[in-house]
């Protein structure tokens, strides 16, 4: 978080900028699930892309309008849930890079449902996908905006564990 040498005003400026940035990354799952599109917007630079491997959309209002596609409005009715871990943080002056697993879960409507004391009956759910994030980010004048995010599976190919390595090297 510092170093020896840092002043308590450079300590505190990284504490505030790690959690403006926790903050933004923490959003993306429940605005995912709702299809909430202001957030893509709010939270990309205007020319910020996103890069899902097999489907890149670049600027702000076209990634927002990815949460309103049908497909995502069918998902999202089916019970969608992007779970997220905490992501790791590097901050080198404006610009930041973050790294965070991502879990896309559903319902698991073909189980056998199950009582669990206290909770109710459920068939559970089932991690449909797990992936890496790759957030680079940068400081604006209206704060924090995500200028790239890259994300790929956990599936045994390359990609994912080339993408953690490209972020832990540094």
């Amino acid at each position: 978080m510092g170093t020896p040498n840092s002043t308590l005003e450079d300590r505190l400026r990284t504490v505030e900028d790690t959690l403006a940035i926790y903050h933004l990354i923490a959003s993306h799952p429940p605005a995912a699930d709702t299809g909430t599109e202001s957030y893509y917007r709010n939270a990309f630079a205007s020319d910020g892309v996103i890069d899902l491997g097999t489907k890149t959309a670049t600027g702000n209002d076209k990634i927002g309008a990815v949460v309103k596609t049908p497909e995502h409005q069918a998902a999202i009715a089916g019970g969608l849930c992007h779970f997220a871990g905490l992501p790791r943080v590097t901050l080198d002056g404006d610009t930041a890079v973050a790294l965070s697993y991502l879990q896309v879960i559903a319902p698991n409507k073909e189980a056998k449902p199950v009582e669990l004391s206290g909770h109710g009956l459920s068939s559970g759910y089932r991690i449909h996908r797990l992936g890496v994030n790759r957030w680079d980010l940068k400081r604006t004048d209206d704060g924090w905006k995500v200028t790239r995010r890259a994300y790929r599976m956990l599936d045994g190919t390359e990609e994912g564990p080339a993408l953690l390595r490209g972020v832990i090297a540094n």
